[in-house]
């Protein structure tokens, strides 16, 4: 039985997937902070799939502690597994511009972001089992900048080029790595303004059930990349050849983009969303 790895597993899009594994009979180990969600939903996999009681765990972890690594190494070093698959969709963001991003705000979404992938990825390749693949869940944000959003694209495109340089790495021989990029997806990350811009801007949103949907699609394929959604797949190109266009187009909205980003004097130092799910 194939073995996979879900960080995020309690969020919107990270249940999804695991949704969609467990259907199809992958032995998992379900990652998150919220360990009450994360059994939750191993209770619900296992009554869906009795065939899986057994074969679902779950480890309630905060990635960016110092000793989140060891102790996933330490369980799977207990349990004698070996990995098949690695979805990275733990993530978090701040919408906000950027004069209102205080430093706890930019650390947590650079640690979570990026900093945890890099180095889940490299504790978890000496025990990737041959033919096995890594996906990191981007965003259409690591691609194109967007206002109210510049720490998290920072972060994104980051995760991107770590993706494509990591790919190139390990050549053939080594572990697959996939990057998956949504756009905008309905979590509990895009709720309030992040909501209310999408709905004035007449943004499309999807459902995590049809990105997991792509995922799989692209874990069936021999992609390395795969973009969500039209025509945020166009203006990604464009942004690459052309951004002054994009420039423009994003510019005659700034002012409407940064009306619903501004943050009222008594909520600038409230937390980061904390979250295990993307918006792209």
């Amino acid at each position: 039985m194939k073995f996979a790895i879900i960080t995020g597993a309690s969020g919107g899009i990270g249940r999804a997937v695991a949704e969609r594994l467990a259907a199809e009979g992958w032995s998992l180990l379900l990652i998150a902070r919220d360990g009450a969600r994360l059994s939750q939903l191993r209770l619900e996999l296992g009554e869906a799939y009795p065939a899986l009681r057994e074969q679902i765990a779950w480890l309630a972890l905060d990635l960016t502690a110092l000793d989140a690594m060891d102790e996933l190494l330490s369980y799977l070093g207990e349990t004698q597994q070996t990995v098949d698959l690695v979805i990275h969709a733990a993530g978090c963001q701040r919408f906000a511009c950027l004069g209102d991003q205080d430093d706890s705000a930019m650390e947590q979404q650079l640690a979570l972001n990026l900093r945890v992938p890099m180095q889940l990825t490299r504790s978890l390749l000496p025990v990737m089992a041959p033919g096995s693949t890594i996906v990191t869940v981007g965003s259409t944000f690591g691609a194109i900048g967007y206002p109210g959003f510049s720490v998290y694209c920072a972060t994104k495109a980051g995760l991107h080029a770590f993706s494509e340089a990591l790919a190139r790495e390990l050549g053939p021989d080594g572990p697959r790595v996939c990057l998956l990029v949504p756009r905008a997806t309905a979590t509990e990350l895009n709720h309030g303004a992040v909501d209310a811009m999408n709905q004035a801007l007449g943004t499309a949103v999807d459902s995590p059930a049809r990105v997991a949907s792509e995922l799989m699609q692209l874990l069936a394929s021999r992609q390395r990349r795969r973009f969500i959604g039209w025509p945020e797949k166009f203006f990604v190109r464009l942004n690459a050849l052309l951004p002054w266009l994009v420039d423009r187009a994003i510019g005659a909205q700034r002012e409407q983009i940064c009306g619903f980003a501004t943050i009222r004097p008594a909520a600038r130092q409230a937390p980061v969303l904390p979250t295990e799910e993307k918006q792209s």
